[in-house]
């Protein structure tokens, strides 16, 4: 095969790896200090969407906000999307306070239950209970910018 008949492959490949990309991946601004201080207001964080990503216990993730959960719930800016902790899955000891379980009661099948990093202002599982797997849109893969106020 000659240079010039390569090139439109590699072209090719290069847009189509660039579109799986941009659907994969999405910036988060985190608004709220339920992270703190893993993540700070005005942080801007990288995620991987499902199904791409699967979420271990422990990971920052991104989560639909549940039902009537309203402007209580630190979001993600450009939705109604919420960053936590993911504090257990399915089968696993639910964390101390999760609504609805007595603590150490396993998670129910198809939930998880998270936590803000921030206990004392975070909305999350403790108020909210075992949220559906579903309602987990990815994984947070890092911070790209740190927000300048908590650069001052």
């Amino acid at each position: 095969m000659t240079r010039g008949g390569a090139t439109p492959w590699i072209l090719g490949g290069a847009i189509a790896l660039l579109a799986a990309a941009r659907s994969s991946l999405l910036l988060i601004t985190v608004e709220g200090v339920s992270m703190e201080p893993s993540y700070a207001d005005g942080d801007l964080l990288l995620m991987v969407r499902r199904p791409l990503a699967r979420p271990r216990r422990g990971q920052a993730i991104v989560l639909r906000e549940p039902p009537g959960a309203g402007r209580a719930a630190p979001r993600a800016a450009g939705g109604p999307y919420a960053v936590k902790r993911l504090a257990a899955t399915s089968g696993q000891p639910s964390p101390a306070g999760t609504a609805g379980l007595p603590h150490r009661t396993p998670v129910p099948a198809g939930h998880v239950a998270v936590l803000g990093d921030n206990p004392a202002r975070s909305t999350d599982s403790r108020e909210w209970g075992p949220l559906r797997n579903d309602q987990v849109v990815g994984v947070i893969l890092g911070r790209v910018r740190r927000s300048e106020a908590a650069e001052g």
